[in-house]
């Protein structure tokens, strides 16, 4: 398996929010994006969850944490940039497993693989 397979955490980050509630205004649309069936059947083909960084005056960026290989976590991006609009500069990073501790507990949990706090290993 190449690294560009391999999975783990990523960081979307979608900038230029003026705010804190356009950030958040800007959850639920990425969520019928990656998910358009809530209802679905588990695992979620790309893992993720919300967070908020850069919280002042006049900066917000909406952090839109993935558990995906590489390549999808840039799939997934460019699906984000496509939505938000080129006023909204999206990035993509690695990101810490240490900083996404559910989301990589729901990929494990999804996919029936151990935690390290017990369960099947990986």
């Amino acid at each position: 398996m190449s690294p560009e397979d391999e999975a783990g955490v990523y960081e979307i980050r979608i900038h230029g929010c003026t705010n804190t509630e356009e950030a958040l205004a800007l959850q639920a649309p990425i969520e019928r994006l990656l998910c358009p069936d809530p209802d679905h059947a588990p695992p979620c083909e790309v893992p993720w969850s919300f967070t908020l960084a850069g919280q002042e005056a006049d900066s917000t960026a909406l952090v839109l944490g993935v558990y995906t290989s590489r390549g999808q976590a840039a799939q997934v991006a460019e699906r984000v940039r496509t939505l938000v609009g080129e006023k909204r500069p999206v990035a993509v990073s690695e990101g810490e497993a240490e900083d996404w501790e559910e989301l990589v507990e729901q990929y494990r949990f999804e996919r029936g693989l151990h935690s390290e706090r017990g369960g099947p290993e990986q």
